[in-house]
């Protein structure tokens, strides 16, 4: 990795204060950097010389009527009302290294753009809202921070001009660093989503409540319990090459039993990168007894044939939609009598809890159907004192069952996880959420509890459902489910 000249700063060239005074502040050298300087005739020079490369005719993104139509019902909920929704800021990795950007969720459900530092701001109007997208415009080449500033295009990349920007979301751009500034003197009521931008926040301390901003939360956390034709497309996008990445993971397990779940998480990984943005979490790539840790993303454990690889992964899209798929796979093809026991009892569950997803249902039902079939397998198997009712009064199959059945899915991979209780668990399905059915049953390997040949065997089975007008869509049928279909499945992957 090269070194850049100057420290990390991604305000580049201007501070706050220099901002406001209209100055610019020099450029600082990296403190153990290789040149001690910039000569005038090198800065002169790298100031001309350059193609104009503005980008000219461009089309608005693919979901622009549709984040158009997200920040009109935004607009009609808080009228009259100032709404700052930022992007976020490059976190630091270790000391001048970051983290990869992923945008605020509700920055991106709202405007499309994906860049760091951006800002949506609502302002209020006769009638509505004029809303402006803040970004960081190209960089500056008279004063050299394009190639001496640490975030500067020549050494992370071209951005897009504001122009190019109006374009693309069909929202009006500003540079977004004056945008601090001018909140400083805003006047009238104002919301702002927390948590994303220091600087934002910090210029809208004494004009802001944690309670007000809350309820903005709320508001754009529920508003994405239903998902439009375009969010709906690009989470059939995100499991179609989810699938394809459980395949690649079949393909492979020889290589894996070679050497760790490492190789099945490294497997997966590339696909997500190949045909997407990134995974949409961590991989669970959890062989042998792992499988009953619900979330192992060590991934540092050994492969065995004869075990089951628990596999939970999901690739993330281009627009941050993401899939949540989990199967539960023989590593050498084929299931013990035993390990398909506890196999056919999960798809049992998981194929009562599909059923239970319609338009009108409660959202519990998928959960409720699905773990009575669990209580009923633990019952009969007399691993707990029945009868049925009681088990699930007390809930005492909670201890190999462990958690919900299930999740809304989105942008988050536990989408709408701010929303009211009331329009979320103890809410009614409608076309267009989308949703998760996980059942699991999971013996752990120091459970006393069960005999010696159940523990360290841990299964789930998960797809992601899809309301629609008349029942459900499984829109992640493309991966078999059965215990004799997935055999075949491996079988036919591995030649």
């Amino acid at each position: 990795m090269s070194e850049a000249l100057t420290p990390e700063t991604p305000e580049a060239v201007l501070d706050d204060a220099a901002d406001e005074a209209g100055e610019e502040e020099p450029i600082k050298q990296r403190k153990n950097g290789l040149y001690p300087g910039v000569s005038d005739e090198l800065a002169e020079s790298m100031k001309s010389g350059w193609a104009d490369t503005e980008l000219r005719g461009l089309k608005p993104i693919a979901q622009a009527e549709h984040t158009a139509a997200r920040r009109a019902a935004l607009s009609a909920r808080f009228p009259g009302e100032r709404l700052v929704i930022p992007a976020g800021n490059l976190k630091t990795r270790s000391n001048d290294t970051e983290y990869p950007f992923r945008a605020s969720v509700e920055y991106a459900y709202l405007t499309g753009n994906l860049t760091e530092d951006g800002v949506l701001v609502l302002e209020p109007v006769s009638g509505g809202h004029k809303a402006t997208i803040y970004l960081l415009p190209r960089s500056d080449r008279e004063n050299g921070e394009f190639w001496l500033s640490g975030q500067g295009e020549l050494w992370v990349g071209r951005r897009h001009s504001l122009t190019e920007s109006e374009a693309l979301y069909g929202i009006p751009a500003s540079d977004v660093r004056e945008l601090t500034a001018a909140l400083r003197e805003a006047t009238g009521p104002v919301r702002v989503v927390r948590g994303y931008d220091a600087g934002i926040e910090s210029a809208l301390t004494d004009k802001v409540t944690a309670e007000r901003d809350e309820e903005l939360r709320v508001f754009l956390s529920e508003v994405r319990l239903l998902k439009d034709d375009f969010e709906v497309g690009e989470l059939q996008k995100a499991v179609d090459s989810t699938v394809r990445g459980f395949e690649d993971v079949v393909r492979v397990l020889d290589k894996a039993e070679a050497t760790s779940e490492r190789y099945i998480e490294g497997t997966f990984f590339l696909r997500a990168r190949v045909e997407g943005n990134d995974i949409g979490y961590g991989s669970i790539c959890a062989a042998g007894p792992h499988a009953c840790t619900l979330h192992w993303v060590r991934n540092d454990g050994p492969v065995r044939s004869g075990d089951l690889l628990l596999l939970d992964a999901g690739v993330e899209t281009h627009t941050l939609y993401t899939a949540d798929v989990t199967r539960t796979l023989p590593i050498n093809g084929t299931y013990t009598e035993l390990q398909k026991k506890i196999y056919d009892a999960v798809y049992e569950a998981q194929e009562a809890g599909i059923a239970a997803v319609k338009p009108g249902a409660k959202y519990r039902d998928f959960h409720d159907a699905a773990q009575r079939v669990l209580a009923e397998k633990l019952v009969e198997w007399g691993l707990v004192e029945g009868p049925v009712e009681r088990v699930l009064e007390l809930g005492l199959q909670r201890r190999w069952t462990l958690h919900g059945t299930g999740h809304m899915l989105g942008m988050d991979v536990h989408d709408c996880a701010a929303a009211r209780t009331e329009t979320y668990v103890e809410g009614t399905l409608e076309p267009g959420m989308c949703l998760t059915v996980e059942p699991g049953l999971y013996f752990q390997a120091d459970d006393l509890t069960v005999p010696e040949e159940y523990r360290g065997i841990g299964v789930r089975i998960e797809d992601d459902i899809l309301v629609t007008e008349d029942g459900n869509r499984n829109l992640s049928a493309g991966l078999p489910r059965r215990s004799d279909e997935v055999e075949a499945w491996m079988a036919s992957l591995k030649g």
